[in-house]
């Protein structure tokens, strides 16, 4: 088994496929609409296979992420970039671009050398080797 994909719900859909296509290398497949919905989305694909859905739907509920340090639920997800020096450089020019860096490249107590970044709606993502 492995994880096919994994769904976030956006304010601003283009701008998000953007960010994931700009600083991580996903590619975005074609834009799906379900007018009888108001649905829009768009797959992420990775070298690795895992695919990200960004979804998009009027009027929902704020994420919390920006809010809150801790909460229940889905805190981050990991994408890995290949090495220490990815890690610091992607870290870096996340930075530069206005993205918040909310935990700085280090080893942590398990191993991982990694950093912690905010995507543009604040969703967490870890930043590995």
């Amino acid at each position: 088994m492995h994880i096919e994909h994994i769904a976030i719900y956006c304010a601003d859909l283009e701008k998000m496929k953007d960010f994931y296509v700009t600083y991580f290398g996903g590619k975005a497949g074609e834009k799906y609409h379900n007018p009888v919905k108001k649905f829009t989305s768009y797959f992420i694909s990775f070298s690795g296979g895992c695919r990200l859905e960004l979804m998009h739907k009027p009027h929902l509920a704020d994420n919390m992420n920006e809010l809150l340090d801790e909460y229940r639920g889905l805190v981050h997800f990991a994408i890995s970039v290949g090495s220490k020096e990815q890690v610091d450089a992607l870290t870096e020019r996340l930075r530069q671009d206005g993205y918040a860096v909310k935990g700085e490249p280090r080893t942590t107590g398990d191993g991982y050398y990694e950093s912690v970044v905010a995507d543009p709606e604040y969703n967490r993502i870890e930043i590995t080797e």
